[in-house]
């Protein structure tokens, strides 16, 4: 239950999908969070850190083994939430009775 308690805190997960391609620094997690304060993210890259999810690196922050395998069981949930997409959308533009 810890890490759900850890990926169900705001931008967490969202810092990990960033992460996915490659090390990012500080100032690149921020510009591509948009809305993610400084304070906040310095709070997660601790708490992800520490949890050995993720590590400093010379470019700033990476996926460690564990974070890639965690990249890779969301791939799962990934494709899912682009058909649920597409249902929404679809389902936004159908008629609706009067």
């Amino acid at each position: 239950m810890a890490a759900m308690d850890l990926f169900g805190r705001r931008w967490a997960l969202r810092i990990l999908w960033e992460l996915r391609s490659g090390p990012l620094g500080a100032r690149a997690l921020l510009a591509r969070c948009e809305g993610l304060s400084s304070s906040v993210l310095y709070q997660r890259l601790r708490e992800l850190t520490s949890s050995g999810i993720i590590a400093p690196s010379a470019d700033g922050y990476e996926l460690t083994r564990l974070g890639t395998a965690l990249g890779h069981a969301l791939r799962p949930l990934d494709e899912w939430a682009a058909i649920w997409a597409q249902e929404q959308e679809h389902h936004d533009q159908e008629p609706t009775e009067t």
